[in-house]
C-alpha cells in the first residue's frame, strides 16, 4: 500500500516519462507535490524503490524507470495509510557513524535523511549512529542514533561530538579547563581522556537520541 504523497509522485513520474521519455527533476517533483525541498523527494524515491515501483538507471543522474503501478484495487490510498509529512520538517541529515568508545574515523559527509520528532528539528542537528559502549549509563547504547546540533563550543557537562586532531570524532562528556580537554565516558569501565585544548575541536552537542526496537 502506499501513501498518497507516493502515490501522487508515482503518477507524476509515470506521466513525464510517458510523455516525454525523460525523468522529471527532483525539483520539478519537488513542486508538483508541494513540498518544501527536495530532501523529502529523496525519502518518497527511496519508498518507491524499496517497494519495487520504481528503479534507478545506473550511471544516469537522477534517471528513473517505472517497474509497475499500482492494482485498480490499492492505486487510490487507504484512509488507513501512513501519513509522509508535507515537507521535510522531521528529518535531519544522517551522517555516518560516530565511537562511544574509543575514537574512530571522523564523521562522513551526510548521505541519506532520517526521521525524527518534530522536537528534535533545527536546521543544524544532524544524525549520528553509535558505536561502541562507552556511554551506556548515560543511557547511550551501541547502535542507537544520536541527535546532535552543530555547534563549535559547549559547557562543562555536556555531552558533545568531539574531533580529535582532525581526524578521529568521538562522543563523550566534556569538561575543559585552561590547560586540557577531557572527554569522559559513561562507563565505569573506560578512562578519561585527557588532551591539549589545540588537539580538539568540538562539532556538536547532543539533543536528542531514537532507538530502534528490532
Amino acid at each position: 500500500m502506499l501513501t498518497q504523497k507516493q502515490h501522487d509522485l508515482l503518477l507524476f513520474i509515470d506521466k513525464r516519462l510517458k510523455a516525454g521519455g525523460v525523468s522529471p527533476s527532483y525539483d520539478e517533483m519537488k513542486d508538483a507535490l508541494g513540498l518544501a525541498s527536495k530532501s523529502g523527494i529523496h525519502r518518497l524515491i527511496t519508498a518507491l524503490e524499496e517497494r519495487s515501483f520504481i528503479r534507478r538507471l545506473p550511471h544516469r543522474a537522477r534517471a528513473l524507470e517505472v517497474l509497475q503501478m499500482p492494482s485498480s484495487a490499492s492505486s487510490t490510498p487507504q484512509s488507513n495509510a501512513l501519513p509522509v509529512p508535507a515537507n521535510d520538517e522531521y528529518e535531519v541529515p544522517f551522517v555516518g557513524k560516530i565511537a562511544a568508545g574509543n575514537p574512530i574515523a571522523a564523521i562522513e559527509d551526510a548521505h541519506r535523511m532520517i526521521s525524527v520528532p518534530p522536537n528534535m528539528m533545527g536546521p543544524d542537528h544532524f544524525a549520528l549512529e553509535i558505536e561502541g559502549e562507552s556511554m551506556i549509563e548515560a543511557g547511550i547504547l551501541d547502535g542507537d542514533i544520536v541527535i546532535v546540533r552543530r555547534a563549535n563550543t559547549a559547557r562543562n557537562n555536556q555531552i558533545v561530538v568531539a574531533l580529535v586532531d582532525q581526524e578521529e570524532a568521538t562522543l563523550k562528556r566534556l569538561n575543559k579547563t585552561s590547560q586540557s580537554v577531557e572527554l569522559i565516558p559513561e562507563n565505569r569501565d573506560f578512562e578519561t581522556q585527557s588532551y591539549g585544548p589545540d588537539r580538539v575541536e568540538i562539532q556538536g552537542i547532543l539533543v536528542g537520541l531514537v532507538r530502534k526496537y528490532h
